[in-house]
């Protein structure tokens, strides 16, 4: 017997009737209709025959959990140190990003035995990228199949003809489907079927499975939000599609930390790790002072970037004010403009403000304030700063420098670049400095203002 329910495609709420706003996250027209079947009723206090019976804390023997390396130092990193056993690995990302690259090159690369089960593309159209990437690993198994039944069926025999899959790859969770619900593919009921019956098989069988899954246009993850909830590690894939550089970072790992990140470069032969990211994001081979142009050093996780910021500040033609910016937060970029037009007496509201992060990538770190004013005000003021220069500090709404974190490693990481001066905070303590760089200490953007006319 089957019965009409209401799913919010959004958190994956199940309501009476339908609605045109979810009365749980609030968002419009999530709400769609599913068929759900009913099973057979079975009795609550059933007892099954190989029961578990419960375990003092005292008595629990505290065993390490093995991570097995990827051969991938970047995503290592961010796993932190590995793949376990056993755990469900969730990897979403916007479409063409490189999520399919990132994993068959994982796969290709590594000399375990792995199954890659692809829903969206054939056989011969993921031979071709192994081509292109190199097949290293004679043990890498390619199966087109949507079925659960079936993919599990075949996990199944595998390991009781002791020949069991190290790793198993699901491309994607959206393609999927399970026999036990009448949904159609990439609902609300079928995402979650089938993330359960992978969870279970992964921890039954003790085989690592990593999902690959779809996001919206708001950059969340499709399906129920309790997907997330049931794996045990969310990775997401960020970065233009138009550039070569991609950002792979943890947003929740019950094995490690959640604060490392991963860069990768889009090659012709697939993504290559990226470990020293500084000298790629900025530009070490000019030696010419450009206006609207300052270097920020900025954390992303827990490596320290270099990065180049942009600006350009010219008057609005168009009679209103242009506020643009890629890759920074436009309402952090008009926080500090309001800080130079209100504190610093910087005419900036009849002007047409736009900003880049050169290379393509999103950083949201506030110790790119300090560039970002120095970008913006060398391009109004039309004063060059030396490309030895970097910046690095966050701007408060009085248009005070206020200290940052780790301000040492910010200092290493300019000296080993090769720059010889760098703009902090002076509420900072005073660094200790190892090497030849420079250290200028400013309190207000005004500060900042006048080491830039002296320059």
């Amino acid at each position: 017997m089957s019965k009409v329910h209401f799913y919010c495609q959004n958190c994956g709420n199940e309501t009476p009737k339908w609605h045109g706003k979810c009365p749980i996250c609030k968002e419009w027209n999530t709400i769609s209709e599913e068929i759900k079947t009913k099973k057979s009723k079975n009795k609550l206090f059933d007892i099954p025959i190989n029961v578990k019976t419960p375990t003092p804390i005292q008595n629990v023997v505290h065993n390490t959990s093995i991570q097995s390396s990827t051969l991938d130092p970047e995503l290592d990193t961010v796993l932190g140190g590995g793949i376990v056993a056993g755990s469900i690995i969730l990897l979403a990302g916007e479409p063409g990003i490189g999520k399919s690259t990132l994993l068959l090159q994982m796969a290709l690369l590594d000399n375990k035995k792995i199954l890659y089960v692809s829903g969206e593309e054939a056989e011969t159209q993921i031979k071709i990228r192994a081509d292109r990437i190199g097949i290293k690993n004679q043990y890498c198994d390619i199966y087109s199949e949507t079925s659960t039944k079936n993919i599990l069926h075949y996990c199944s025999q595998s390991q009781k003809d002791n020949k069991p899959y190290k790793l198993i790859i699901i491309d994607s969770i959206q393609t999927l489907f399970s026999d036990f619900v009448e949904s159609p593919i990439g609902s609300v009921s079928q995402i979650k079927q089938c993330c359960s019956e992978m969870l279970q098989y992964g921890k039954q069988s003790n085989t690592a499975i990593v999902l690959i899954g779809h996001i919206t246009k708001d950059g969340q993850i499709a399906g129920p939000k309790i997907l997330e909830h049931m794996v045990d590690v969310v990775l997401h894939f960020e970065g233009e599609k138009t550039h070569l550089y991609r950002i792979l970072r943890a947003k929740k790992n019950r094995f490690g930390p959640t604060s490392k990140v991963g860069v990768y470069e889009m090659k012709e032969t697939g993504l290559a790790p990226v470990v020293n990211p500084s000298t790629i994001l900025i530009d070490n081979n000019t030696n010419t002072h450009l206006s609207g142009t300052a270097i920020a050093s900025t954390f992303e996780g827990q490596k320290t970037f270099l990065v180049e910021v942009q600006s350009l500040v010219t008057p609005a033609v168009y009679g209103t004010p242009q506020r643009s910016c890629t890759g920074f937060n436009l309402k952090r970029l008009n926080m500090l403009l309001a800080v130079l037009e209100k504190k610093c007496g910087f005419k900036l509201s009849s002007q047409d403000v736009f900003l880049n992060i050169a290379g393509g990538i999103s950083v949201s770190d506030p110790s790119m304030d300090l560039a970002v004013i120095a970008s913006i005000l060398s391009s109004s003021e039309e004063i060059s700063i030396n490309s030895k220069i970097c910046f690095s500090g966050e701007v408060g709404l009085n248009g005070e420098i206020r200290p940052i974190p780790r301000i040492q490693n910010h200092i290493q990481e300019a000296a080993r670049i090769g720059f010889k001066t760098i703009v902090i905070s002076s509420h900072n303590k005073q660094p200790r400095s190892d090497s030849n760089i420079k250290i200028v200490q400013c309190s207000r953007v005004m500060d900042l203002y006048d080491f830039l006319s002296k320059t």
